[in-house]
This record gives structure tokens, sequence and C-alpha cells, in this order.
């Protein structure tokens, strides 16, 4: 029997087109665990037992939210067909709509660009640790919180009276900006071998798109300190600037600016390695207060000599 399973885990986000070309020549088109209504939409029919559409003659084409449901189970050979990646973006951007329209939640229905900015810089942390701890299951999470924000964002920003974009603008900008951005890859430009060279590549046809009249024009000055002196580090030695002229002076800001910058032009990235060094330190706070403990002692007491005491070695 020849058939085709085509799987719809998010059925907002419409048949995959490669499963035309079944419905097309197919005797019959079931449907199993989609509800009647969308059974309906989908021409289909309810699919009998598994017994019986075994036994079926083909062709035949078997709409299904999962590859383990019973009918699809019972066609071993046939054709499977999925939704592209992405497909989950569409219920996601359905849900936040829901979220921020009359009748959704009111708290949702209260925010603004502005009341969500804490929201967007703490889960971006909370993705950063994620990623630092190698932890597969908060990575999953973190990039939803974050993935959240944007959503979000650009639900609001389609309501903006004078401006209005939604997510789709959004999507949109990006797939133009990506594309634009690897003419070797979408286009017939020359190839680019190393990782160096795409980054050079990247900040000539960035220069050029935005007309930046500045080396320094589009670094972030609201990012963090470490992060703003080591980007601005990398980006005045791509453009040639020596060290000599980096601030001098021996303050504790300006010592700290010139470490953070020459650190990223050596190819360190100084804000993720001064925090993994600071949540070292705060491992081995937590260890020599344990170990203040375990001998009866409250750490609040400790002075100096109680620390180097419990600290642990090598902490």
């Amino acid at each position: 029997m020849t058939a085709a399973v085509v799987l719809l885990p998010h059925p907002d986000a419409g048949v995959p087109p490669a499963a035309f070309p079944h419905l097309r020549s197919a005797r019959a088109v079931y449907a199993s665990g989609l509800g009647p209504e969308l059974t309906d939409l989908l021409g289909a029919k309810p699919a009998p037992d598994a017994a019986a559409l075994a036994a079926e003659e083909g062709p035949l084409v078997l709409f299904a939210v999962s590859a383990q449901d019973p009918a699809v189970l019972a066609l071993p050979g046939a054709t499977v067909i999925r939704q592209p990646p992405g497909a989950g973006l569409v219920e996601a951007a359905q849900v936040m709509d829901r979220l921020r329209s009359p009748g959704g939640c009111p708290w949702d229905a209260a925010q603004t660009h502005e009341s969500l900015r804490q929201y967007l810089v703490e889960e971006t942390y909370e993705l950063l640790e994620a990623i630092e701890d190698n932890d597969r299951v908060a990575l999953r999470e973190e990039l939803g919180d974050v993935l959240l924000q944007v959503l979000f964002h650009a639900r609001l920003a389609a309501e903006d009276a004078a401006d209005p974009f939604d997510i789709d603008a959004v999507a949109g900008e990006l797939v133009a900006k990506l594309v634009g951005r690897h003419p070797h890859v979408f286009a017939d430009a020359d190839r680019i071998q190393t990782p160096e060279h795409q980054e050079v590549k990247w900040e000539e046809l960035k220069q050029a798109e935005k007309q930046r009249e500045s080396l320094v024009d589009g670094v972030a000055l609201g990012q963090p300190a470490t992060a703003l002196a080591g980007k601005l580090g990398q980006r005045s030695g791509r453009a040639g600037i020596p060290l000599d002229l980096f601030p001098s002076g021996q303050d504790a800001p300006t010592r700290l600016f010139v470490l953070a910058a020459t650190a990223r032009r050596a190819g360190v990235d100084p804000e993720g390695e001064l925090r993994a060094v600071a949540k070292a330190f705060a491992t081995s706070v937590r260890q020599a207060e344990a170990n203040a403990r375990a001998a009866g002692v409250d750490p609040s007491t400790l002075e100096a000599d109680g620390w180097r005491r419990f600290w642990p070695s090598g902490g």
C-alpha cells in the first residue's frame, strides 16, 4: 500500500508543501487526533482503527499530531512528511496575541516596552548562566523565556498608532539581514574560509548598510561596562588605533578599561571570564561558610583569620 503520513503538531502553521502531491493522488484522506473541525477543514475523514487502516488500499494520506499515534504506527512503510522547523513559532505568536488581546491576561495587557526592559535583561542573564553551566534543560527553558520577550515586544509594537509593526515584520527584516550579510551563501560572492574573515566582512557590510560615520557607531553603550570596554578595544584594534592612545592613569576605572579592552584584542572575552572568576569566588564563599558551620562556628562571626581558616584549599 502507498501511504503518506503528514505530521501536524502545530496545525495553525499549515500543511507542509511536500504533502500536496500526495493529497492530489490520494484515494482516501484520513485524520487522527486533530479534532472534528480541523479534520473537516483538511477534507479528511476520521481514521478507522489501526487494523482497518492497515488493510486499506492505497494510495492514502493520514494527518496526525504525533508519530506515536496508533494510526501512524499502523502504517510502518508510509512516507512521513513533517512541518518545517519553526512551525511552533506560529503557535507561540498566537498565544502571545491571545494573552495581550481583550479577555486575555490583565498583567500582560498592562505591560509596555519600558516595563518589560527589566525582564529582558534578567532573562538574558539567566540564559547566559544556562550556557555557562552547560545545563541543557535550563538552556531550553531560558531560550523560550528570551523568545517570549521578542514576541511580547513585537506584539506591543503592532499596537503603536504612529509606527506599527508586527512579528512578521521583525522576522522579515531578520531574514533580509541574514541573506544580505551572507552573500557567499545566498549569492555568488567569493567564499569565506575563516570566522575571522567573516567578522571583517560583516563589519564592512554593516558600515555600508547603516552609513556609519564612526567606527564606534553601533556599539551598545548600555551594555555592562566590562563588555563595553572589550567591544571598544576590539573595534579600535581593527581600525589600527595603537594601545598608547588608550586612557592613561593608575586610577581603578582607567586600569579596568585598559585591561578589558586589551583582553578583547587578545581574543579573550573579558565579561565572560570575569563572570567565571566571580562565580568561582562565590562558590568558595559558600564552601567556607559550610566549613564553618560544620565546625560549629556561625559564619556571620568570622573575621579575617576565621575566613582564612575555613577557606577551601585552591579556592
